[in-house]
């Protein structure tokens, strides 16, 4: 069955995301005085339940309908270190989504200085509280709509 969405949206003004800012604990740091790798995960969550706040269904409000997105794939790429105290500028974006599974993109970056820190990305799926694979297209369409429009163009 063809994918008729993009005639739908065709014309529609993407949403623009705020980026999410984390003010580094000093718990989040290691031995040496750096930000511990596992904490960046942790960040990534946290800023991609930001973007769905964003876009006006938290994560919340999809558990409330008994829908639930675990996490497929992670991967991290470290540019440069982050230490307690610094403020990290967390960009993310929709990369891709069909309606069953869901690519965010990841940015973070140094908000004194810019310095890009971190590329990441993470892949999920949609599946409802049995863990059987829903598709939000068929089942949930209003979500449906609110990711689609979510979508990064240069995707």
């Amino acid at each position: 069955m063809k994918d008729t969405r993009v005639d739908i949206y065709h014309g529609v003004t993407p949403i623009k995301v705020k980026p999410y800012e984390h003010n580094v604990k000093y718990y989040e740091t290691d031995q040496m005085g750096i930000v511990h790798h596992s904490n960046y995960i942790r960040w990534m969550e946290e800023a991609r339940m930001d973007l769905m706040d964003q876009m006006g269904f938290s994560y919340k409000q999809m558990e409330d309908q008994e829908i639930i997105s675990p996490v497929l794939s992670v991967q991290c790429e470290y540019k440069s270190m982050v230490r307690f105290g610094d403020t990290v500028v967390i960009e993310t974006a929709i990369a891709g989504y069909n309606g069953i599974k869901l690519s965010v993109r990841y940015r973070m970056t140094d908000k004194e200085t810019g310095e890009l820190r971190t590329i990441a990305a993470s892949e999920h799926c949609f599946l409802n509280r049995s863990g059987k694979p829903i598709s939000l297209k068929r089942s949930y369409p209003e979500i449906d709509t609110k990711f689609f429009q979510m979508m990064d163009e240069e995707s």
